[in-house]
């Protein structure tokens, strides 16, 4: 079972890692350092896992809950998990070398600029996750810490 200690917790790494990267990479010369590489890597590891384990806990079961709305919003947030894993691998593919382990950056205002918006797209899911499913999982299950 997963436990919204779990998914805070998780959330908050997120959260932390992405304003350090961003602190960092705002400086060209620290974007080939062993340590944004390294940060970026765990970051990205960490989106990814969150986004799974919210996918395959949380709206897996919603999807087979007896409401409607409640399906309706496990399908959305399925739906835009979709969308945010494909504009994630878009961005991936784009900014890093994952075999040589590094990034990759011929623009260094393109890749601040799409770092940016790939993590308020990231942002603004944690923040409807907290907002829209924890709450409405909370509702459903009737139980205040474990979620699935």
């Amino acid at each position: 079972m997963v436990a919204f200690a779990q998914l805070h917790a998780q959330n908050h790494k997120i959260i932390e890692l992405s304003n350090v990267f961003l602190y960092l990479v705002r400086e060209r010369s620290m974007c080939d350092t062993e340590v944004a590489c390294d940060l970026f890597f765990d970051l990205t590891t960490r989106i990814r896992e969150h986004m799974e384990l919210v996918d395959r806990e949380l709206c897996g079961r919603l999807i087979a809950h007896s409401e409607q709305r409640v399906k309706n919003t496990a399908n959305r947030f399925l739906s835009g998990s979709t969308e945010i894993k494909r504009i994630f691998a878009a961005y991936v593919k784009q900014w890093c070398s994952q075999q040589r382990h590094s990034l990759t950056i011929g623009d260094h205002a393109a890749f601040l600029q799409d770092t940016e918006q790939m993590m308020a797209l990231v942002m603004d899911r944690i923040q409807r996750e907290t907002e829209h499913l924890y709450p409405l999982i909370r509702q459903v299950q009737g139980n205040d810490k474990e979620v699935a």
